[in-house]
């Protein structure tokens, strides 16, 4: 288990000549963060690649957007401290090898669109009101760049970046993406530990090694998650989201339940693991790069990779305990 969370002041090269160099080369011959300071919305060739090694080695950034933020930091600080290196607010050389080493491949890679990332059906628009969903055949993406970006765990921004003037929606064409789906999944998990003060999901073996480790957003002062140990119950793809008016959730206003239709934008995303209590699940969700800085409605929500990649590690039965105490949000 990790230590305490440091908010991270990891320091990268400033200056509008950096963000103008962001390419697929430039993120495959970055080398580690250098020592001048940063503006933390700043996007960088460097923490683009940082946050590709992160997510191969499962130790997930959430949205891979070139950015210093809050998740990207929190997972630097779990695999650090998983490999047992020494970490003080820069990325040392044994660091940045570590990561280097934990996998093979280009951080940036050719892509061909498909057909399918192509096909559709799209949303010309997603609503923000649950009710105003659920008359939707379906909820699928917006559009081909959202579902080529969630493809590969990147921000649409990061995608156009390295791919200027690309409309990606046309099959056959090639476009730079993220290297990420070489690594597979992690190892089975022999249980699952939900801090809500830290706002993190992680697995762990047997031995009580770490496997895994997820950005979160855990409940919220409104509706706090359970304490205590429950169960994973069901793993459900593609679910259909039911709304109970006994949630009482803030926005809606519709006095009688009503169904969502499954689809990635679905406000559960494109998997759910039902927990042992009553109306409590581990979920995806429609806005990865709002995964642990926006609050949830009691459950726990991941981007829909991680959530995918979880559901894969765990099974009916895997124990979920969770430790903290509610952030306010």
């Amino acid at each position: 288990m990790f230590r305490a969370l440091v908010i991270v002041l990891l320091v990268i090269s400033a200056g509008p000549a950096a963000a103008a160099q962001l390419d697929a080369a430039s993120i495959n011959d970055a080398a580690a963060p250098s020592a001048k300071p940063s503006r933390h919305d700043q996007t960088s060739a460097s923490i683009a690649r940082l946050e590709i090694l992160l997510d191969r080695a499962h130790f997930s950034p959430g949205e891979i957007d070139g950015k210093l933020g809050e998740n990207a930091q929190k997972a630097l600080v779990a695999f650090a401290d998983s490999n047992g290196l020494s970490f003080d607010k820069v990325v040392t050389t044994d660091l940045w090898n570590k990561l280097s080493a934990s996998s093979d491949g280009a951080a940036i890679v050719n892509y061909e669109i498909a057909e399918a990332d192509v096909k559709g059906p799209f949303l010309k628009k997603l609503p923000a009101k649950m009710e105003a969903m659920k008359s939707l055949p379906a909820l699928g993406y917006t559009s081909p760049r959202e579902a080529l970006a969630e493809k590969f765990h990147m921000s649409e921004a990061l995608l156009q970046a390295i791919n200027p003037g690309q409309k990606f929606d046309k099959a056959g064409e090639t476009i730079a993406v993220a290297n990420v789906l070489v690594s597979g999944n992690p190892a089975p998990a022999a249980r699952v530990e939900v801090d809500k003060t830290r706002q993190t999901v992680m697995t762990y073996d047997t031995a009580d090694k770490l496997l895994a480790f997820y950005p979160a957003t855990v409940g919220s002062t409104e509706k706090p998650t359970p304490s205590g140990t429950l169960k994973v119950t069901a793993i459900q793809k593609d679910p259909t989201y039911h709304y109970n008016p006994k949630y009482r959730f803030r926005g809606v206003k519709s006095k009688k339940p009503f169904t969502i239709r499954p689809g990635p934008n679905n406000p559960v995303g494109s998997i759910w693991i039902n927990l042992s209590a009553e109306g409590y699940g581990i979920h995806g969700t429609a806005n990865p790069g709002k995964v642990s800085k926006a609050a949830s409605h009691g459950c726990v929500r991941l981007t829909n990779w991680d959530a995918n990649t979880l559901a894969a590690s765990v099974k009916r039965g895997t124990p979920v305990s969770f430790v903290g105490s509610q952030r306010g949000t």
